[in-house]
């Protein structure tokens, strides 16, 4: 992948998460340029200039005007976002809009309908993009654990989870028929995004649990309780089952030869442990001697989240200048909330609810 020196972007919003799109041009200057952001006032945007050094304008317009960029980042609340891509669109202006691209199932189809044909919008949905997910999409695209039929995922909500679930069965565009089981049960928080709780005492917490059943026949199982991003209590899971295996977390299973079935670990090389003093950072994931991922972006010091999301910036730039595969089409992000939204129709009506063909699908 050839990335123009350096790709330039702004970014739509100054709010949490924000700074995700932002700080890879500060680790990464001769790769990645934010010309400004666009906030909706001048004291938000003054905030961007004081903590980052950024210019800030009140409207793409003037944005564009001063500074064209390569392309822009939708970092806006759920129903601003739709009318700002929108506007990048009508500009010309390839886009990367932060998840969901709308709020509701109407908004998707009425964003598809303006902004679908010219092709110009990208989803910013970085957890298949995950270290650990490209690593197991690795084993699954080798044929190590035969044709998957059933994914389990218990880690992140609604549709990340739906993106990392179709990833790992290949299911596209498929409609599915869900079936939804919400329960509450007594947790203790510890720990939230705003930091330690101190806080020990058991809470009343909704896990929910959907059975999603493909066209094609595949399942996805979707487990997520409440606050589980943050709640070290409640740890990440992820099962790919196919029919000559299976990939349970970092463990692979497979039927490697006449009455052998082996099982070997996705091992993470860790660099900055104990006597290696090379700097705390991830360089690969290997299958034996087969490396499976290797970080581009050694020497950052970037976690999992920050790494798949640099990775989705670079890809833009690629797909812009060099032509290579569109990052997470429209389309794509559209069907993960559409799957999620249909999930929780489920678990409110409590009663299955299907998601038939979309709009957006291909075929």
């Amino acid at each position: 992948m050839t990335i123009p020196s350096p790709a330039s972007y702004a970014v739509v919003g100054y709010g949490w998460r924000a700074p995700f799109f932002l700080r890879p041009a500060q680790l990464l200057p001769d790769q990645f340029r934010v010309t400004g952001v666009i906030t909706r006032t001048a004291e938000r945007g003054e905030q961007a200039r004081a903590e980052r050094g950024l210019a800030s304008w009140r409207s793409l317009a003037e944005a564009v005007a001063a500074d064209r960029p390569d392309f822009v980042v939708v970092s806006v609340p759920w129903e601003a976002a739709p009318q700002v891509t929108r506007e990048a669109v009508a500009l010309g202006l390839p886009v990367l809009c932060e998840t969901p691209p709308a709020p509701d199932l109407e908004g998707l189809h009425r964003l598809w309908a303006d902004v679908g044909d010219p092709g110009l919008v990208q989803i910013a949905e970085q957890y298949p993009g995950y270290p650990g997910h490209v690593a197991r999409r690795a084993v699954v695209e080798r044929g190590l654990i035969g044709r998957v039929n059933e994914v389990e995922v218990s880690s992140t909500h609604l549709y990340h989870a739906m993106a990392v679930l179709r990833s790992m069965l290949g299911v596209g565009d498929e409609g599915a028929r869900i079936t939804a089981f919400p329960k509450s049960h007594p947790l203790v928080d510890p720990h939230t995004r705003e930091g330690w709780t101190d806080d020990d005492t058991e809470q009343d917490a909704i896990t929910l649990r959907a059975i999603l059943e493909f066209e094609s026949g595949r399942v996805g199982t979707y487990d997520f309780t409440d606050n589980q991003w943050w709640n070290a209590l409640r740890a990440d899971r992820i099962a790919v089952r196919g029919s000559r295996g299976e990939v349970v977390d970092d463990r692979v299973t497979a039927l490697t030869g006449t009455r052998t079935i082996t099982t070997t670990r996705l091992e993470r090389r860790h660099t900055g442990v104990e006597l290696n003093l090379e700097g705390n950072d991830l360089d690969h994931i290997a299958l034996g001697t087969d490396v499976l991922y290797r970080n581009r972006w050694t020497g950052t010091r970037m976690a999992d989240d920050e790494i798949a999301v640099t990775d989705l910036l670079a890809g833009m730039s690629a797909w812009i200048h060099d032509g290579a595969s569109a990052p997470y089409p429209l389309a794509d992000g559209a069907q993960d909330w559409a799957l999620a939204l249909t999930m929780q129709q489920a678990a409110s009506a409590g009663a299955p609810a299907t998601l038939e063909r979309q709009p957006w699908a291909r075929g």
